[in-house]
């Protein structure tokens, strides 16, 4: 029988290893008799003097004074200067969730100081990502005195000089990175400056709304000082944090340090439904139940990010900002049929831009492009297509604008900083426009330099990727006998959360085992009814591997073998009583 910690290749051709310590709860104690959630902390970076703050996150502990970042003291007297004086002012986000929840954040801020604030959100298709001039000269000349951008700005160099030249003052509020050149602005608050200085970039990590919200404390703290409460009551900062969870989570952000205490307490704030829009996106989204973190990446964030892809660009503001339960009832009620018509539109530039990765084997960067590809999809395709292949890809529509550029989006692997390469590839002229950060990155281009882009980011990251690629390993928190997968483990192991990106959920191994049942569900899901030598078994699936070499083996190679599941472990609650079960990311033979 082999032993999980011998495996070197799995079905899906990973070596397996412990994340920390030895945790084989089948034969004992943990490393170094610590207890499961300590062993899950420590195995995640954290030093054994500081185990209790990161055992349960809280703002005091993790929150930083927000005049370490740079212009946030410009910014907040500015705003400050606004709200005193009943300025008309409007907030530019982003389409997508991050960009929504933004723009939320600061609107019911600045409801709550008693100032009506306006908001625009650009048409995906016809405007593209980021401020434009035209969209800023316009605001301008409709009464804005202060447009505050969100979740973009950084890059918007040409943009923001046109609004400087008609002299409206401009806030950036932003975290993708910057070049070394900063566009023309009243304040421009990023983690992400060059020039910023490390106690500050430390917290690059933060989602856009994670840094309105720091500019939302440092306003809130510049209106006391100068008197603004004495006739009138504070807001309430915590009751912003649901909004600041959504659009953490949704955005990818890594769940590590203060993203992580946001997520934690903004997902308390969420269950008790004070957000009216939130709380019918929550009755949309089916969800009998306080939302999770995985809830917000997989139920709400899609719904909203819906509205932006495939449908109006401003719904997701109007649902989370609105106090009429019937609107929200009814943009929630739009935004899932929006995201329904998402997924048959993703799947369609899915198939077309996977039958191009063959004819790419030998680059180390796919770069994909097809003609009638929809712009608002490219990302998730692109995103699928890098956790199918373990390489960054790019996804590109072309003839995306009257102008025939394509639009592009792409997703980096662990290790990859595919966000500057883009910058990068802007400054060496093969770009029009370009973007992003380390996981992720936009752009637009002359369709005629595809190749040569192409060509140019392979030359740039074939050896990082190369390395990425070399080092990848399914890392394994604990393995235990069927008999050990329990509903009382599952809540143990999510008292160590909440997991994203940077904060990796708990990976089981279970083993071994024989494959009572093994067949499809949907279109391309594996369902499985596992046994063990302990007389006990336990229900598993894994998510679209029907056509992976792991679904493969799993669906023809089962018959007579024993194997190790390694996945994350869930409670399944769809029957009258909860039941463990593993949800399936790679397998291994046993025997």
């Amino acid at each position: 029988m082999i032993p999980v910690t011998a495996i070197t290749r799995s079905l899906s051709g990973q070596a397996w290893r412990w994340r920390g310590g030895n945790m084989d709860l089948g034969g004992g104690a943990g490393a170094a008799g610590d207890d499961l959630v300590t062993q899950l902390l420590l195995s995640r970076g954290v030093a054994r003097d500081d185990l209790d703050r990161h055992r349960r996150p809280t703002l005091r502990d993790f929150l930083p004074d927000p005049s370490i970042f740079r212009d946030m003291d410009k910014a907040a007297r500015r705003l400050s200067d606004a709200v005193e004086a009943g300025e008309h002012i409007t907030i530019y986000g982003d389409y997508d969730v991050d960009g929504a929840t933004s723009a939320a954040l600061l609107i019911l801020l600045l409801r709550d100081l008693g100032v009506k604030a306006g908001h625009y959100i650009p048409d995906r298709l016809l405007e593209g990502y980021g401020p434009s001039g035209e969209a800023l000269v316009k605001l301008a000349q409709g009464g804005s005195t202060l447009i505050v951008t969100v979740d973009c700005g950084a890059m918007a160099h040409e943009a923001l000089a046109a609004a400087h030249g008609v002299g409206v003052d401009v806030i950036v509020v932003d975290h993708h990175k910057c070049s070394s050149e900063l566009p023309l602005t009243a304040a421009l608050v990023n983690p992400n400056r060059l020039d910023e200085c490390d106690e500050a970039a430390a917290h690059g990590h933060l989602a856009a709304v994670g840094v309105a919200f720091l500019l939302a404390i440092a306003t809130v703290r510049e209106l006391r000082g100068r008197g603004y409460f004495e006739k009138r009551t504070a807001p309430d900062l915590m009751r912003l944090l649901d909004l600041v969870a959504l659009g953490t989570v949704a955005d990818v952000a890594q769940l590590k340090d203060l993203n992580r205490a946001l997520v934690a307490q903004g997902l308390k704030i969420m269950a008790r439904r004070d957000n009216v829009g939130l709380a019918a996106l929550i009755d949309a989204s089916r969800l009998n139940r306080a939302p999770t973190c995985s809830d917000l990446g997989f139920a709400l964030g899609p719904r909203i990010n819906a509205g932006g892809r495939v449908g109006e660009a401003t719904l997701g503001v109007r649902l989370l900002t609105t106090q009429d339960p019937d609107e929200a009832r009814s943009i929630a009620a739009q935004l899932s049929l929006l995201n329904e018509e998402r997924r048959a539109i993703e799947q369609e530039v899915q198939e077309a831009a996977e039958a191009q990765v063959a004819a790419q084997h030998n680059r180390s960067v796919l770069l994909l492009a097809g003609h009638g590809w929809h712009p608002g999809v490219i990302g998730i395709v692109a995103g699928r297509i890098k956790e199918k292949t373990g390489k960054p890809a790019v996804v590109i529509a072309l003839d995306a604008d009257e102008a025939g550029h394509g639009k592009g989006s792409g997703r980096s692997i662990a290790g990859v900083d595919l966000g500057a390469a883009i910058i990068a590839a802007r400054e060496a002229g093969l770009l029009i426009a370009g973007g992003g950060h380390a996981m992720a990155c936009g752009l637009t281009m002359d369709p005629a330099r595809l190749e040569a882009l192409g060509d140019w980011l392979d030359e740039r990251l074939a050896r990082d990727i190369s390395g990425a690629r070399l080092s990848q390993s399914l890392a394994l928190d604990l393995s235990l006998t069927p008999g050990g997968l329990t509903p009382d483990l599952v809540e143990t192991l999510e008292t160590a959360g909440p997991f994203g990106i940077g904060w990796p959920g708990p990976r089981v191994a279970v083993g071994p085992v024989r494959l009572v049942k093994c067949d499809l569900v949907g279109t391309d899901h594996v369902r499985m009814v596992a046994s063990g030598a302990d007389g006990k078994s336990f229900k598993a699936i894994a998510f679209r591997a029907a056509n992976s070499e792991l679904g493969q083996a799993l669906l023809h190679g089962s018959k007579g073998r024993q194997f190790w599941l390694a996945g994350r472990a869930r409670i399944d609650d769809w029957a009258s009583r909860p039941a463990a079960e593993l949800h399936v990311e790679d397998a291994a033979f046993a025997d």
